[in-house]
């Protein structure tokens, strides 16, 4: 496991790190046509040769609860899910795998080898935070154009918005204290690059994942892993090399053998301007605090602790009364903390009568036992504030908005006639979820079961 160090040493190499929103690199998408369900594909044809394929559609996002025990919920992915629209494209490579295959007919051929999104889109700002019946993202457009967008748009909120709310409670556990995602070796290599975003936007600080920092501009740390102790002859061989390598900032691992011997071997060879000790085994509460005592009483009393070793947000909030100055973070971050998916949907809740664009839309839901129901008509949602500005209630509704609420609305506009409108610096998402989340009651960010910390009211 890597080791890092929770406040980088000044130097002008850390300073050239791009930061986050701010220096990432725009990374070619390749197409993402096939990021879809072969029964999208089934429904195209079919509406095409009905003629209902132009009907002007609404489908909407939501999630019917909350992951058991989750208090809110926090809207991540959004930027990713641009990218996919504006780069959903039946390339020739996959029109011809779609016509060897036998998935669709010539004319669904033809009709998507012209595919571009031309509709609109409006969602939660990403960053901001939902509960159940929130429609987090709208589209709106022919039902041919949106009901291919299903399967890419849930996949990637689902993904995107576990993880935020994941690190998102970690956040609060640490309170302030720096938190390192470590993830990419437990997951899915591209899905490890997408976590590491949904993570900095929950309240994490640095990433260990080079794909992450090179695509989004997120600050990465890491030193060394237990092997490196492991190669040398001793361990002390190790920290030197180490230290002279990347000097007396870095971050030291203490715990392949003796903890104690290796801290006082640690602060021999790099002085009281050691950047970090990792303790990464073994009861962490107890061990911090003597590592803790040990260093100050060596002079290195600016020394900083770092721990590791499966945490997640109960294990963090547990150790506040340590001595510890920064959390690394792994399998329970980028599985969700236990729910790795946030059960959205995509659902169509109204379409018009016929293909004429002017036709008026009509309210549809699905109406089936099992708790799988749906409300339909083209929804608006706005967070309704106390006497205290502290936030009381999620409003939804799909009529006329109240006037006490036409300020609060949650939805923006994304994209207007297939075009992107803008991209937000991941900073900017990043302050607008702290934001957010300070916006709710103070029972938000109790890790204790509950319900969740707003009701939703239907206007």
């Amino acid at each position: 496991m890597n080791t890092v160090d929770p406040v980088p040493p000044e130097s002008e190499e850390r300073d050239a790190l791009p930061r986050a929103g701010g220096g990432g690199r725009r990374v070619g998408v390749p197409s993402t046509a096939l990021f879809t369900d072969h029964y999208e594909l089934t429904m195209l044809q079919a509406a095409l040769e009905a003629g209902s394929a132009e009907r002007r559609s609404v489908f909407e996002v939501f999630t019917r609860r909350l992951p058991d025990g989750r208090r809110y919920g926090v809207v991540a992915g959004t930027g990713r899910v641009l990218d996919a629209v504006e780069n959903f494209r039946f390339e020739p490579d996959v029109l011809h795998f779609l016509r060897e295959r036998r998935i669709v007919d010539e004319a669904t051929l033809q009709w998507l080898a012209g595919y571009r999104f031309g509709g609109d889109i409006w969602g939660y700002p990403e960053g901001e935070v939902y509960f159940p019946g929130s429609p987090v993202l709208r589209v709106e457009g022919t039902f041919a154009e949106c009901v291919l967008l299903e399967t890419v748009i849930l996949s990637v909120l689902n993904h995107d918005s576990a993880v935020a709310a994941a690190a998102s409670r970690m956040s609060s556990a640490a309170d302030g204290r720096a938190l390192i995602e470590m993830g990419a070796r437990r997951t899915h290599e591209l899905a490890a690059v997408a976590a590491a975003r949904a993570a900095y936007i929950g309240g994490f600080t640095t990433t260990s994942d080079l794909a992450s920092g090179y695509r989004y501009g997120i600050p990465t740390v890491g030193t060394s892993a237990h092997a490196f102790t492991l190669l040398h002859d001793s361990e002390r061989d190790a920290f030197q090399a180490q230290v002279e390598s990347l000097g007396r900032g870095t971050t030291l691992l203490v715990d392949t053998y003796d903890v104690a011997e290796a801290v006082r071997t640690a602060v021999e060879l790099a002085g009281p301007e050691l950047g970090a000790v990792r303790i990464d085994s073994g009861d962490l509460l107890l061990v911090a605090h003597r590592v803790r005592q040990q260093l100050d009483e060596l002079g290195a009393t600016r020394t900083k602790i770092v721990v590791t070793s499966d945490l997640d947000e109960y294990a963090i909030a547990s150790l506040r009364a340590a001595p510890v100055d920064a959390y690394g973070v792994g399998t329970q971050l980028v599985t969700g903390s236990g729910h790795p998916t946030c059960s959205m949907v995509y659902k169509l809740v109204a379409r018009a009568e016929s293909a004429d664009p002017e036709a008026p839309l009509l309210p549809v839901a699905k109406k089936s036992a099992g708790g799988k129901t749906s409300l339909g008509g083209r929804k608006w949602a706005a967070r309704r504030l106390d006497e205290n500005g502290v936030a009381e209630a999620e409003v939804i509704g799909s009529g006329p908005v109240p006037d006490e609420l036409v300020d609060r609305q949650l939805l923006v506009q994304l994209v207007k006639g297939g075009q992107v409108l803008t991209r937000e610096p991941l900073d900017v998402v990043r302050e607008r979820h702290a934001a957010a989340l300070a916006g709710l009651p103070l029972s938000a960010t109790q890790l204790s079961r509950g319900e969740p910390v707003l009701p939703t009211e239907y206007a």
